[in-house]
């Protein structure tokens, strides 16, 4: 993903924010070196963790002790109020649940068809104000 946010953009971001699914010893050691700093979580939020054996796996043990901290906690806690609300946004007001079309061209330009909905929606709000 950071290879593709640098082909896109031209440049790595300071900060990456992950959910669970980017969790692995695999991608955190490929990422250790890189000036993005990574914060990704290591299961639900909220939930007890199990203890990572740093042993086996040395880099999912740093990520854990890095959302322990303060700042980490603070970190991952931001992923929150920039990833998930236009996903309720476009699933509740907008009503969007499932795709029309099949094929990956067509649900790529559906998406962002949505996307674009709902950016006017709330440009149209803010000029009514």
């Amino acid at each position: 993903m950071l290879q593709a946010v640098q082909d896109n953009v031209g440049a790595l971001p300071k900060q990456g924010l992950a959910d669970a699914g980017y969790r692995s010893e695999d991608n955190f050691a490929k990422t250790k070196d890189s000036r993005t700093q990574l914060v990704v979580a290591l299961g639900r939020e909220g939930k007890r963790q199990a203890q990572v054996d740093a042993g086996t796996h040395p880099h999912t043990a740093a990520m854990a002790a890095k959302l322990q901290t303060a700042q980490g906690r603070a970190a991952y806690r931001r992923r929150k109020w920039i990833a998930e609300p236009p996903n309720g946004w476009i699933k509740n007001v907008l009503g969007f649940r499932q795709f029309s079309l099949r094929g990956l061209k067509k649900v790529q330009a559906e998406w962002k068809l949505v996307w674009l909905a709902l950016n006017l929606r709330r440009m149209g709000a803010m000029i009514a104000v």
